[in-house]
């Protein structure tokens, strides 16, 4: 019997006294969160948000993760000064580490504990803080917020503003979330965000919350503007047509200056609560998950008679291709109800008329390239081998397309019964990249996500862009994708892992994403009555 998940544990994260490793300025933190629940290898779950010049960092971004009572779930929380935009952590200066059970962080609720290098010496003095919470209550809040006439705390251009809100705990305030940074603007508009509810105010619709605004600078020497206390009762006063607006006060400014009314307003147009299905209801609520596979057949990959090719079948019946589409899939095919998985080959000359194609067939029947099961896809790929030239160039663009077709016809019905996943295994430098672009841009407006896995030892710089990690992808005519559908991994990290350590990494971003999808268009799970709507008087709790 599998294990149940008893319920979902959400970690809030903060460090001090972490190791300077800049010349000029402080470490620019962040925390990547692993797990290791079999014994053997580690795999990252996710990752916070970059804070730049700190030591003290306190992360915005949580954690969230299932809580089983009868499995020894090891986590450890790595801290690592970012300074460049690559995804690979290895290049970046590490500052310590923490390892622990989540059961022992659930029984402490609270955990401060120094971090250690990986020779388990201490590293300097730094300590990490984890603090964890149940989750029971699935509602966020939707908000739109702008301020006027902020308070000019720059020389040279105007002030940088971006907000923080607090919780009130037994202990203190708490934070709950920090805004985008708006560039020289003393009226900002941010952009609009959610927090849960719970990390806002435990649900108590009376209960205080700060939000404190403050000018960004670079050096972590952030400027406060002002500061307002309020409650969600309050807050959800606001309509566009008549925003709930707050005075940002400076305490220190007030008392100061006899005549001091504040240092700008803060003006809430929209604070909406509302429920947010997990990924879990929407599965179990009859949403299927739709699998396509697309396999690189380049001549880079090598003559696949030869053993140096990454087509090259070993006598065990196995290559970095197969492992792909194996370990990725076995996960997949308990999602998709038929086990019908269409695949698809590119870059290759193909019979009879030998033209390059980057989109035909494995089993080359266009009328029904569906293969059954994951062993179909084996099958099939190890009967095209030897039936086709590989030859190139690397265009993802039309088999993105491809599957972005169905996808968009699937999106007609207006429900949440069907999601997109397209697993491209590749072993190069993409050649159509402007189009690779504008497809992902596309494609990130249906329900869809694409999974990159780069096999060999190339470059695969330009799989990292399109990863949108380190900043939302936008096509070559600018253009933002409306949410991050790309997840990329070099297969090299994982060639000493077990198979299930892949599947974990690549898939690891899917759940986050088909929730956002059908959250962004109001669709709730099939089986469900209750759409999530705005709910006008939650109870508290």
């Amino acid at each position: 019997m599998a294990n149940q998940c008893v319920t979902k544990v959400e970690l809030t994260i903060s460090c001090e006294n972490l190791m300077d490793k800049d010349v000029t300025s402080k470490s620019d933190p962040l925390c990547v969160l692993l797990m290791n629940t079999s014994g053997a290898q580690w795999h990252e779950v996710d990752r916070t948000e970059k804070i730049q010049n700190c030591l003290n960092p306190k992360f915005a971004k949580k954690f969230a993760i299932d809580y089983y009572f009868e499995v020894v779930q090891k986590l450890k929380f790595g801290i690592y000064d970012i300074d460049n935009k690559t995804i690979d952590l290895s290049d970046d200066d590490f500052l310590g580490e923490f390892e622990v059970s989540l059961g022992q962080i659930v029984s402490s609720r609270k955990l401060t504990r120094p971090l250690v290098l990986k020779n388990k010496k201490p590293a300097g003095r730094g300590t990490i803080t984890i603090i964890a919470e149940e989750i029971k209550d699935n509602r966020v809040v939707n908000f739109e917020v702008e301020a006027r006439k902020l308070d000019n705390k720059d020389f040279f251009g105007k002030s940088d503003p971006y907000l923080e809100f607090y919780r009130q705990t037994e202990t203190g305030w708490e934070l709950a979330h920090r805004t985008e940074v708006v560039k020289n603007n003393l009226n900002p508009c941010w952009k609009p965000f959610r927090i849960s509810l719970r990390s806002l105010c435990g649900g108590n619709m009376e209960k205080p919350i700060k939000v404190e605004c403050y000018d960004y600078d670079n050096d972590g020497s952030h400027d406060l503007i002002g500061i307002f206390e309020t409650t969600m009762t309050r807050l959800q006063e606001a309509t566009r047509v008549s925003p709930a607006e707050f005075d940002c006060v400076n305490i220190k400014k007030k008392q100061k200056k006899k005549n001091y009314k504040n240092s700008g307003v803060v003006s809430v147009k929209l604070c909406q609560v509302v429920k947010e299905y997990s990924f879990l209801d929407y599965i179990m609520g009859g949403c299927q998950i739709n699998f396509t596979v697309g396999v690189d057949f380049t001549g880079s990959n090598g003559n696949p008679k030869s053993p140096d090719s990454l087509h090259y079948i070993s006598p065990q019946g196995v290559n970095e291709y197969l492992n792909a589409i194996w370990s990725v899939g076995l996960v997949i095919q308990d999602y998709d109800s038929d086990k019908l998985f269409p695949a698809f080959g590119f870059g290759a000359q193909i019979p009879p008329q030998w033209q390059v194609s980057h989109e035909f067939p494995l089993n080359f029947n266009h009328s029904n390239p569906y293969c059954v099961g994951i062993e179909g896809v084996i099958e099939a790929y190890r009967m095209c081998l030897p039936q086709v030239r590989l030859y190139g160039p690397t265009n993802f663009a039309p088999i993105i397309r491809h599957v972005s077709r169905i996808a968009a016809d699937a999106s007609q019905q207006n429900t949440a019964s069907q999601y997109f996943i397209l697993l491209i295994i590749t072993d190069g430098v993409i050649t159509d990249m402007d189009q690779t672009r504008a497809a992902i841009v596309a494609a990130s407006r249906l329900p869809m996500s694409v999974i990159i896995v780069g096999v060999g030892k190339a470059d695969f710089t330009d799989m990292e862009i399109l990863d949108g990690d380190d900043g939302r992808l936008r096509s070559p005519t600018g253009e933002p994708a409306v949410r991050d559908i790309v997840q990329f991994v070099p297969y090299r990290q994982f060639q000493n892992s077990p198979k299930e350590a892949l599947a974990q990494c690549v898939l690891a971003e899917v759940p986050g994403q088909v929730v956002t999808y059908f959250n962004m268009f109001k669709l709730s799970p099939p089986n469900t009555n209750t759409p999530p709507e705005a709910t006008d008087t939650p109870s508290q709790s």
